[in-house]
């Protein structure tokens, strides 16, 4: 494993460091008390306590995200994320390790790691599906399996840049494991995101109180800086379309049978919004 990654990486069970040591099988993490994390052939390490609520985005989510996001359809979101970046260390330098709460396959991750040449990566998820392809995003990016919505397998101040991308928000533990005057970058769509499709195709709608949720879940720990917000007109054939509902939240929802009625009645290639808001933030 990277040693800036193992070196900001914590035991979840007691908050120890850990060594990467050769296990019988292959590489683990171990801490000073004996408890033992396996690291995967694909090259993540499960960080888990054995209590997660829930397995995340499905192999069939992960592997329709990763053809989209290839196709470039979302490459705006990926740029805007860029920019973010760039601005939030416009006085030089680069911060030491990025990490990606909720990086599903790492592809933003991996282009911020791209314009950041002096910086590390970590991508927890609680995915395994997703953890395969994030471990080999990019060289100088390691991958972790956690629970993000409970404590992250991090020190204390360990991160000095934090990515939150179409992912949950873990305000108290955000503020916890990053630097102080720590920067975070959050996506989440906004209210016209794929409008086109959610009346359509009867997928799920964009929560109308979503600014204000972002900003109640990071409470007073942050200072807002700027937000920007990303527009881009899609056309996308019915082949695309259904691959952008498989990856989305709408999956665990949608039924395919409805769907595939409902898709037939529109036009093919279809135009679609995609509209995000990109807000950065300091650590107070």
């Amino acid at each position: 494993m990277l040693p800036r990654a193992l070196q900001s990486l914590r035991c979840p069970l007691c908050a120890g460091g850990l060594t990467e040591l050769a296990s019988g099988t292959g590489r683990a993490l171990r801490c000073s008390s004996g408890h033992s994390f396996d690291v995967a052939r694909q090259g993540y390490v499960s960080l888990d306590t054995g209590r997660r609520a829930h397995s995340g985005d499905t192999a069939e989510m992960i592997a329709a995200r990763e053809g989209f996001l290839a196709a470039g359809h979302y490459a705006f979101v990926t740029d805007a994320i860029v920019g973010a970046v760039r601005d939030a260390w416009a006085g030089g330098g680069c911060p030491g390790l990025v990490v990606d709460a909720g990086a599903g396959t790492g592809h933003h991750l991996a282009a911020v790691l791209d314009a950041l040449p002096g910086s590390s990566g970590l991508a927890l998820d609680v995915s395994k599906a997703a953890l395969r392809r994030a471990a080999r995003a990019h060289p100088r990016a390691a991958a972790g399996l956690c629970d993000t919505w409970g404590r992250l397998p991090l020190a204390d101040g360990a991160a000095e840049l934090l990515l939150n991308v179409f992912a949950p928000r873990n305000g108290p533990e955000f503020h916890r494991v990053l630097a102080p005057g720590g920067a975070l970058v959050v996506v989440t769509p906004a209210a016209e995101h794929l409008g086109e499709l959610v009346g359509a195709l009867g997928l799920l709608a964009v929560d109308p109180e979503k600014a204000d949720r972002v900003a109640a879940s990071l409470g007073e720990r942050f200072v807002p800086e700027r937000e920007v917000r990303a527009t881009r007109a899609l056309v996308l054939t019915h082949a695309e379309v259904r691959t952008l509902v498989a990856m989305g939240p709408s999956a665990w929802h949608a039924d395919p049978t409805a769907l595939q009625a409902r898709m037939e009645a529109l036009h093919d290639p279809v135009r679609v919004t995609a509209a995000v808001r990109v807000g950065s933030y300091r650590r107070r």
